[in-house]
């Protein structure tokens, strides 16, 4: 690599760090303007209306995984990131604007078609550009960037929403782009495996081929599954852990430092988990990490005094985020250059499934006035599930074995 190549090569990581955070911003940013959408009769959205925007937002970001993974096996991966940034953050302007309740839902659907797109991209950039050995940490370190985003977007909520109202909420969420665009054109580099791989090999159809053939069916199966339990839990989680924290008792000052507690578990499991996967193994990393958050799932069942539900809480926040983006690590281990943007789109956008499911499993237990303890029981089956996924991946000899077979 030139030395120009290795002063690009240093961008890498903190432009796709940056690009994850907007990930981060777009779980949050609904939660924070939508009560206020509702206390002022905005388009007169009611509740249901509100629940409408923020699924078809979901479904959006997982159609545009599952198309920009095969893109950026097409196009690039540079030219498809900074595609993912404009889209996403000229749609997120708009949203500011929007007339009435289904142009802004509308425009939260084409905006998360863009979002989509910015996870599979971005790792592929970081596992392809990692050095030797060190795929698993580059993974989870930029994923730190989406609960940095998530952490940064309420307390802007906190400071604008009510000085300036919540459209400059969706102002300030596009803004990042009138930086982080420029430098991508002029510092992001494209990466050797994409260009080293032959043209005939970058058609979509061969890509979405990869995904099923060479022995790599049980796996992309097996991936699809632990990506959807892994954000099922995930979105669940902090969707509802402060409202089944409260059924369970606690007051609801304590559930929602439960809720920040948990993500900050999470940011300590990101910086653990690459470590320990590159030292290890990712495989049994992943099934560690998801059979650890089944376990401590269900202890959250059992009422603590104290600081004790506290350190429950963090350690189970430390597992279950960093057991998904160990998912991810594995997924981009596996597959050949040609084809491995197109596996982490599409393990990504199964996984969106997942995260409108979370959400809805646990307001189904809450209406059901049976959220605790069995919404932690539930959680618990679904790591235990993500754990046996993974398992049923195979060993790196047994794809191997298959691929060459």
């Amino acid at each position: 690599m030139t030395t120009a190549g290795v002063r690009d090569a240093r961008w890498v990581v903190p432009l796709c760090w940056a690009a994850v955070l907007l990930d981060g911003f777009d779980l949050v940013v609904l939660g924070a303007v939508i009560p206020v959408l509702l206390d002022d009769g905005v388009w007169g959205m009611t509740a249901g209306t509100a629940s409408v925007v923020s699924t078809v937002g979901l479904v959006g970001m997982m159609l545009g995984a599952l198309a920009i993974g095969t893109v950026t096996d097409v196009i690039g991966r540079r030219k498809a990131l900074i595609l993912a940034v404009v889209s996403f953050s000229a749609f997120t302007l708009l949203c500011a604007v929007a007339p009435s309740a289904f142009l802004f839902g509308l425009l939260r659907f084409l905006a998360g078609l863009g979002l989509g797109g910015c996870l599979p991209t971005a790792i592929t950039l970081v596992t392809e550009f990692a050095r030797s050995g060190r795929n698993s940490s580059a993974t989870t370190t930029i994923m730190t960037g989406y609960h940095v985003g998530a952490v940064l977007t309420a307390l802007l909520g906190l400071l604008v929403i009510e000085p300036l109202g919540w459209r400059a909420m969706f102002v300030l969420g596009a803004a990042p782009a009138l930086v982080l665009v420029p430098l991508m054109v002029r510092h992001l580099p494209e990466s050797e495996a994409f260009t080293s791989t032959s043209r005939a090999a970058r058609g979509g159809s061969t890509a979405v081929r990869t995904l099923f053939h060479s022995g790599l069916l049980r796996a992309t199966i097996a991936f699809w599954v632990a990506s959807f339990m892994g954000l099922l839990l995930v979105y669940g989680m902090n969707t509802w852990l402060p409202e089944i924290m409260r059924e369970a008792g606690y007051p609801l000052g304590a559930a929602l430092g439960f809720l920040l507690t948990l993500n900050v578990g999470a940011v300590l499991g990101l910086l653990a988990a690459g470590r320990v996967a590159d030292r290890i193994g990712v495989r049994p990393s992943a099934i560690g990490w998801f059979a650890a958050a089944a376990v401590f799932l269900a202890l959250l069942s059992i009422k603590l005094p104290g600081v004790g539900v506290y350190l429950a809480v963090l350690i189970a926040g430390f597992f279950v985020f960093s057991a998904q983006v160990l998912v991810y690590a594995y997924v981009g281990s596996t597959y050949p250059a040609a084809g491995r943007a197109t596996g982490l789109g599409w393990a990504a956008g199964v996984g969106r499934l997942g995260a409108i499911s979370g959400p809805l499993l646990g307001g189904a237990l809450v209406s059901a006035g049976i959220a605790y303890p069995w919404g932690f029981y539930a959680f618990a089956v679904v790591g235990a599930v993500a754990a046996l996924a993974v398992l049923a991946v195979g060993s790196a000899r047994e794809v191997t074995a298959g691929r060459s077979g």
